[in-house]
């Protein structure tokens, strides 16, 4: 600046001071300028993330079920075959965390905080790789251990179908047939206070009849 005062320092003053504000005007506009072209360059050149943490990130599916946490009022009903009277179970609770991207759900009585008596517990995930869910539930009413499923797509307008592994039941009576099933789950989020877990049974006994065999009806309690 005093370089430039000093090259027009025989001009009358104003003279001088309003080419040396024009000339630091026009170095302050080429260094925006090379800014602007600057900065863009070197936030494109920065290192994308790595694919398993950018996949590994929450995306619309994972906020989608962020919104089921909570405590939920559950009525269970189940049918034992096609036809069948329906049975109804109250007063069950379904407290829903999340854990990382997944939906863990424990299906409880309601005073028992310290899970020493779940009846029901399930893990639900979006794969944002396969794109599509990811499911498994453990009952321990029933002897038939871990029961894996998954989805063929990610679902639409709130509803997910789910087809799991084929396993075995114990069959009726005291005497263990080892009747093999096929089982397909719905699950319907109707609103932010209701959802609805459907599940069907297919037995392997020829006649390859398909019925609701239990309904989870979810309230939100809080």
């Amino acid at each position: 600046m005093y370089a430039a005062v000093a090259r027009y320092a025989d001009e009358p003053r104003l003279l001088c001071l309003a080419r040396v504000a024009a000339m630091l005007e026009r170095r302050h506009f080429l260094a925006i300028a090379t800014a602007s072209v600057l900065v863009p360059h070197l936030a494109a050149a920065a290192p994308p993330l790595p694919a398993a943490e950018r996949l590994n990130e929450l995306g619309p599916e994972a906020r989608v079920l962020a919104q089921r946490v909570g405590l939920w009022d559950v009525t269970e009903t189940h049918w034992d075959s096609r036809g069948a009277a329906p049975v109804v179970t109250t007063g069950l609770v379904a407290e829903r965390r999340m854990v990382g991207s997944l939906l863990q759900e424990f299906l409880r009585p309601p005073s028992d905080a310290a899970h020493a008596a779940v009846a029901r517990s399930d893990l639900l995930v979006f794969n944002r790789l396969d794109g599509r869910w990811d499911y498994v539930s453990f009952d321990t009413r029933v002897p038939v251990g871990l029961m894996p499923a998954w989805s063929s797509d990610r679902g639409t307008a709130g509803t997910i179908e789910l087809v799991f592994a084929p396993f075995a039941t114990t069959g009726s009576g005291s005497t263990v047939t080892g009747q093999l099933l096929r089982m397909t789950q719905v699950i319907r989020f109707e609103s932010l206070r209701r959802d609805i877990k459907d599940q069907y049974f297919t037995m392997a006994d020829v006649t390859g009849t398909k019925w609701l065999a239990h309904r989870y009806a979810y309230a939100r309690r809080s």
